[in-house]
This record gives C-alpha cells, structure tokens and sequence, in this order.
C-alpha cells in the first residue's frame, strides 16, 4: 500500500510537470506578451498567431521511462543520446514537441543525469536556477525516502500526454497548454493543464521556466481534455 501511495504521489508529479501534492491554483500567469497592434508589426516582432497551423501527421510516438513522447523526422528531436533530446525546428509543431520533450524530462523522476542538463542547457528565463534547485530537493528527497542510490530514477512514469492548445506563436516565442493525465486516488484519472512558454535561443527552443521556479502557478487541475487538440498515440 505504501509503494502504491508512493507510485501516485510521483506519477501527480509529472502530471502537474513539478510538484507534489494538489494544486493551489488561482490563476495561470502568461509572460509571453500582448500581440502586436494592428498594422504595426515589423521584421523585429513576427505577427502573433493564434492558433499556427499544426499538423500531427507523421507522428510517431517512442517511450521514454514509460511515458509515450512524439517524435517527427522533420521537425525534431533530431538528437537523442543518454536520455536527453535536442533540435526542433523553428516552426509551430518544432515548438509543440519541443515544450513536451524539455518539460517532461526537467523532472526528478528521472534523476540528475536527465533533470541538471535539461535544465541548465534547455531552460531559460530568471526563474531557471530556482527550477534547478527545487527540483533538486524533490529529487533528494524522494531518493531518500525510497532508500535509491543517489543518482538512481526514481521509477516509470504512469502519465499521458493527451493534447494541447496554442495561445500564440511567433518564430520567437510560443505559448500553448499541455494536457497530461494520470492515475490519481482510487484509481480515479486525473488532469491537468499546464501552461508552457517557449523562447527560440541559440539556434533551438527553451522553455522558459516558471515564474519563483514552480510550476504550481503554472498548471490548473482539468476535468476532461475537451477543447483541446489531442495528441493520438500517447495512450
């Protein structure tokens, strides 16, 4: 009973991205900015989209610990080696798998190797060293209490990546939510919406992490995905 209490309380923390417990949610901040003003936009501030054209055709989906990602041949992650995964294009569906990839692994469950790089080279923002460091001592903590060894995974995910939907996109910056689901109390699934920022830096996108390091103010519980895109194969 205590592995299975254990076994939820990780698979809530992936499906809110980071955290551990319920949601104290009133409202989900949006750094991305206001759309430029009709007729003023210029080669320095691309035109925001809405809602960019974002085929899912050509998809396919490989498991990472578990949990189903998509990958595209066109449009990344065009490198992946020891649990890491890089190169998206600079297109809506490159922001799209790049916001689910980065984010999935700036996670403690799968341990330093995977969350510290992530983090260090595929975040950015002011808040990207408090990530770091609460994501740390989640990981130190949960390592311990499960007597792992340091530096262990902290075990499989059990969540879905179900949908999302685009508040805007440029080829600069992107914002969308991402729905996850997974196996809450009694067996009862549980959803939850998380909003995600991207930044084009360096030739690649970054996510831009949660304002104070957080993503508690950056996530809202969901009663079902209706009214997002799905993502099929992620089941």
């Amino acid at each position: 009973m205590k592995s299975l209490r254990n076994r939820r309380r990780l698979v809530f923390a992936v499906v809110v991205v980071i955290g551990g417990g319920w949601l104290a949610y009133t409202a989900i901040p949006d750094r991305f900015g206001e759309p430029a003003a009709s007729g003023s936009t210029s080669a320095s501030k691309p035109a925001l989209q809405s809602s960019p054209p974002t085929t899912l055709k050509g998809l396919s989906w490989q498991d990472f610990h578990g949990i189903q990602l998509p990958h595209a041949p066109d449009d990344g992650p065009r490198l992946l080696r020891n649990d890491l995964a890089e190169g998206f294009t600079r297109t809506p569906r490159g922001a799209l798998l790049a916001a689910v990839h980065i984010v999935v692994r700036a996670n403690a469950q799968w341990g330093p190797k995977v969350f510290e790089p992530t983090i260090a080279h595929q975040v950015t923002g002011p808040d990207a060293k408090a990530l770091l460091k609460l994501v740390g001592e989640t990981y130190n903590d949960q390592q311990e209490r499960a007597r792992l060894s340091y530096g262990a995974p902290l075990g499989r995910g059990h969540v879905v990546i179900e949908g999302f939907r685009w508040l805007g996109y440029t080829p600069e910056a992107a914002s969308l939510d991402l729905v996850s689901a997974g196996p809450g109390e009694s067996d009862v699934t549980v959803r939850a919406a998380t909003r995600i920022q991207v930044q084009w830096h360096d030739g690649d996108w970054r996510v831009l992490a949660p304002i104070d390091g957080t993503w508690g103010g950056s996530a809202a519980p969901i009663k079902s995905p209706d009214g997002y895109t799905a993502l099929q194969g992620g089941s």
